[in-house]
């Protein structure tokens, strides 16, 4: 079940929430009721390159996001903003790149449409996850269903932590519901049998099923590591499961800005 209030997800049965402490309806479901059966949800990405979200909510329906991330909305659709778990789970999601508060945004009359824009060039990636757990790169997550839980996930291996690209804390997202991410540039799908590995450059690792293992692997070979222009390490992911590739890293993007960027005055 989850907090009325809050959102916090709660064990069966709880009588207070352990975040914010308000107290329960002993009655109340394991889901939100719009949930409960299907986790259908009518949306539309569009924008090309630079896309956003569109969704349509029916009354009682709701989405949230972080903090400053609605583009526009339906007067039906009333916003709250909050921790949205409590403070430790917010500063987790802090140390993984998204806010401290997030706002959730409600539809009180049907067919109440809003739209989310990304706020990089590339695509948005919508995924149901029915149970089963995605690990994202940080600051990818852009919204979410309430019975989706978004949290910090933190590496095991600490080759993947210091040399994998993205550091020691990645986005966890679990529970039952709809979610989107941000990606950085185009987006490929990979599905990987059991024992199957890729190879990939630091940072194109845009998200990966809980199922597949992520480590980083140091490049073989003298030449490979002084010529190959690829760093000294790759990100190695093993199946089974799905994995999303992205051809562009903020990161990479940013440094072949930097030599076009002004240093200084023109007198």
């Amino acid at each position: 079940m989850f907090c009325k209030n809050c959102g916090a997800a709660l064990p069966d049965g709880s009588k207070f929430c352990g975040a914010c402490g308000t107290q329960q309806d002993q009655a109340a479901p394991a889901y939100p009721t719009a949930y409960q059966g299907s986790n259908n949800l009518d949306f539309t990405i569009f924008g090309g390159n630079l896309p956003a979200v569109t969704i349509k909510l029916g009354a009682g329906e709701s989405i949230y996001t972080q903090s400053g991330g609605l583009s526009w909305m339906d007067s039906g659709i009333i916003m709250e903003t909050n921790m949205r778990g409590g403070f430790l789970k917010g500063l987790g999601r802090m140390f993984s790149g998204e806010s401290l508060f997030m706002a959730t945004f409600t539809a009180t009359a049907p067919g109440q449409e809003l739209t989310i824009a990304s706020s990089f060039p590339g695509n948005i990636l919508p995924l149901e996850l029915t149970g089963r757990t995605i690990i994202a790169q940080k600051s990818s997550f852009l919204c979410a269903q309430p019975s989706v839980e978004l949290s910090a996930y933190v590496t095991k291996s600490i080759g993947a932590g210091l040399f994998g690209g993205e550091g020691f804390i990645l986005q966890r997202l679990t529970g039952t519901g709809h979610a989107f991410l941000e990606i950085d540039g185009s987006l490929v799908e990979r599905t990987l049998a059991p024992g199957e590995q890729i190879k990939v450059d630091t940072g194109n690792v845009a998200a990966f099923e809980g199922s597949v293992n992520y480590q980083a692997e140091m490049v073989k070979g003298f030449k490979n590591i002084l010529f190959g222009g690829e760093g000294l390490f790759l990100t190695t992911l093993t199946g089974p499961g799905k994995v999303w590739l992205q051809t562009m890293t903020m990161p990479s993007f940013a440094k072949r800005l930097i030599p076009y960027l002004p240093t200084g005055s023109s007198n």
